[in-house]
């Protein structure tokens, strides 16, 4: 009986070690970019977008599905961390839940469109992106329809610091900004618009003077 026991937990132990050598950057040094429960259950749309998110360097933990009441949801959602540029990983501030597609168009913006425009205008690498948070079961203002922030399918950015300590923001800067910081900006959006759905800036009315909005969907109004 003992033998049979002491064969039982070899084989267990043996199927444990043999599943950590499954696991994406199993070597302590180079910790997994995802931090997904082995339990938690997901399609294979979802996977498909990790694994697209996984390729954007981009460090993450994908959360369950919840339906919140209200017509408010977090389906197939991400806590990003980190994001990754050309030479270095960049911080975020105040970021809630985002939904997968709406965390590899951010990834993607960041990298190439901040991060980029950041040292080719203003000389100094993206640090930080600062924003106004993601999910929110609210409405459109001044309607009775859902946003999409309801979904977790936008993201409020409010500023973004830079390496050389800079920090340059949707409310300070966009009119009385210095002219790189002004064109910074500016460039920002446009690449923004190229990547989400919606996108609304302070030229689009005063409750979007201190953040761009930035919205996945198949609409395209960028302004």
């Amino acid at each position: 009986m003992a033998v049979m026991v002491r064969n039982a937990l070899l084989i267990a132990a043996s199927a444990l070690l043999g599943g950590c050598s499954l696991l994406p950057g199993s070597d302590r040094s180079d910790p997994p970019r995802s931090t997904q429960s082995a339990n938690m259950p997901v399609s294979g749309e979802a996977r498909q977008c990790l694994a697209q998110l996984d390729r954007t360097g981009s460090r993450y933990s994908p959360l369950p599905d919840r339906t919140l009441g209200q017509g408010c949801t977090n389906f197939n959602t991400v806590r990003l961390s980190d994001l990754r540029g050309d030479t270095a990983n960049f911080a975020l501030a105040n970021l809630g839940p985002v939904t997968c597609p709406t965390a590899n168009a951010f990834a993607g913006w960041a990298r190439y469109g901040v991060d980029r425009a950041a040292r080719q205008i203003l000389g100094s690498p993206l640090l930080r992106i600062e924003t106004m948070g993601s999910y929110s079961c609210r409405n459109v203002a001044g309607s009775n329809r859902r946003s999409a922030h309801s979904r977790a399918e936008a993201i409020d950015v409010a500023a973004f610091v830079l390496a050389d300590g800079r920090r340059v923001s949707v409310l300070g800067d966009w009119n009385a900004g210095s002219a790189e910081e002004r064109e910074f900006l500016r460039i920002v959006r446009g690449s923004a618009c190229k990547r989400f759905g919606t996108v609304l800036s302070p030229d689009y009315n005063a409750d979007h003077r201190d953040h761009f909005h930035l919205e996945v969907g198949s609409s395209d109004f960028c302004r």
